[in-house]
């Protein structure tokens, strides 16, 4: 497998500040650079050295310098770091360094605190309503573009539940309107939410979520809700459990992995150099009838015994799919309109089942002859007249530092499990995935549910979130439209009943 990956790097500075004190004359505060944890004082130390500022640029090393005590790129990669308790930031375990044309900061809003959080849909929308900011936004934009040998398109990453929801709705506006025919694949995240009570917050959320839904889908190819909530209501179901991952959904750190591996996966078919499928093309497969949303789903790690065969290990999950859902839009109970579905990390060796002469095959799964097959006939025996497309891609998915060590003790080097409990535990380095986006009919239940919620109460009471920018008349408009949505997902069996409010 060769995806395409792009690198881009950039250089740190430490904060400072000049404030005018009363008596008119200046007072200059200069902040420390954040505390780095190991891993990242690791990673500097690899570069060339860290210097006394945190710097992370590479340099020379000083001749003196003692090179047998530096980690080497493998020390860093295996040596097991704890870095549950010393992470609060996505950037706290970044490996790859940005770009500084790719940092857009936004310096009015703080990322925590109780003041001055991007907390409204209209807030975000109003940020690129301001010409400095969509001036420098589209400066950026075309920089790189302008670097690209061949775009397929956009791949956008956005919060649902906070105005940063209104930041993508007008990104993807931007981009639509700008880079017509390019695809627009965006992927709506919402963190775990502690489901103790409904207050104002809550609904907040829960309108970002219905604003973003309505406008990330218009002005994209694809749209895809991520997370592992259960739901995505005001009082949202509990999150979803992994058979073979013991994670933490109060740490960002644990659930962005999860949901990190399973974008990784997902978007492979259009990443990978040898496929025929572009953005447009993928997109184009999903959504006819105005299907404009999708649900993804994923087995982090796919469960299959150490030697197993593919038919073997389809074989067990023949009443319901391996995968579970990561789009807070609960189990597929009925076939599916169309499905992406990409399965990697498994040997050429355990692809077909490698039956012995005259033996007689378990199913029809164990006369397949290539691992495609198996895999495309699994899919078309669980989902019989659905439009299918299946990627079988040999490469696992790394999970090395820093990615967490949050894998269960059956689980051996590879992903693979293992017929009992090793006598010493050891760190797992890649795991097999698979993945399944779909349009599906949950999709409909979901999106009802949320329009619903909110058709019941006069959210009026909240002028606080309509002051931000977004009219009430614009806000009930967006909630008609995402009815009329959820209704694009009934199947020929409900057509006939009517969704009452």
């Amino acid at each position: 497998m060769d995806l395409e990956h792009k690198n881009f790097f950039c250089c740190s500075s430490s904060l400072e500040g000049i404030i005018p004190s009363g008596q008119g004359n200046l007072m200059t505060h200069q902040e420390d650079p954040p505390a780095k944890n190991l891993f990242l004082q690791d990673l500097s130390k690899l570069e060339g050295g860290m210097s006394s500022d945190g710097d992370f640029s590479p340099r020379a090393l000083p001749l003196s310098k003692d090179v047998s005590q530096l980690p080497t790129q493998l020390h860093v990669s295996q040596k097991g770091h704890q870095l549950e308790g010393s992470v609060r930031v996505w950037s706290d375990y970044l490996r790859v360094h940005l770009h500084p044309r790719s940092i857009f900061m936004i310096h009015q809003y703080n990322d925590d605190g109780e003041s001055s959080q991007l907390e409204a849909f209209g807030q975000g929308e109003s940020l690129l309503h301001d010409p400095t900011y969509l001036e420098e936004l589209e400066d950026r934009l075309h920089f790189y573009v302008e670097e690209c040998d061949y775009l397929q398109g956009f791949q956008i990453l956005c919060d649902l539940n906070n105005g940063f929801s209104g930041v993508g709705a007008k990104v993807t506006e931007l981009l639509h309107d700008e880079y017509s025919g390019r695809g627009i694949l965006t992927w709506g995240l919402t963190p775990v939410i502690d489901n103790v009570g409904v207050s104002w917050k809550d609904f907040y959320r829960l309108m970002n979520t219905v604003l973003g839904i309505v406008h990330l889908s218009s002005h994209s190819s694809l749209f895809c809700p991520l997370s592992l909530n259960g739901s995505l209501g005001l009082k949202p179901e509990a999150p979803v459990t992994l058979p073979y991952v013991h994670y933490d959904a109060s740490l960002n750190y644990h659930s962005s992995a999860i949901l990190a591996t399973a974008l990784d996966t997902l978007s492979a078919p259009y990443r990978v150099h040898s496929s025929q499928f572009s953005m447009v093309q993928l997109a184009d497969a999903f959504n006819s009838s105005g299907r404009k949303v999708v649900a993804a789903g994923a087995a982090v790690p796919f469960p299959m015994a150490y030697g197993q065969s593919l038919p073997d290990a389809l074989c067990s999950y023949q009443l319901a799919v391996p995968w579970t859902p990561l789009s807070s839009c609960g189990e597929q109970k009925d076939s599916c309109f169309a499905q992406s579905v990409v399965l990697r990390g498994i040997g050429k060796e355990n692809h077909i089942s490698n039956l012995p002469p005259g033996s007689q095959p378990k199913s029809a799964l164990h006369v397949c002859e290539t691992g495609e097959e198996v895999l495309g006939s699994y899919l078309h025996a669980q989902c019989p007249g659905t439009f299918s497309t299946s990627y079988l891609l040999q490469d696992p998915c790394k999970v090395l530092a820093p990615y967490p060590q949050f894998f269960s003790a059956l689980l051996n080097k590879q992903g693979f499990l293992l017929d009992k409990l090793p006598s010493c535990a050891t760190a797992v380095e890649s795991i097999p995935v698979l993945t399944a986006l779909q349009s599906s009919p949950t999709l409909h239940s979901a999106l009802y549910s949320l329009y619903k919620e909110l058709h019941q109460v006069d959210v009026r009471r909240w002028a606080s979130f309509f002051s931000a920018g977004i009219e009430l008349y614009d806000f009930q408009e967006a909630l008609h439209e995402l009815r009329t949505l959820s209704q694009c997902y009934k199947t020929s069996s409900e057509l006939d009943e009517s969704d009452s409010d």
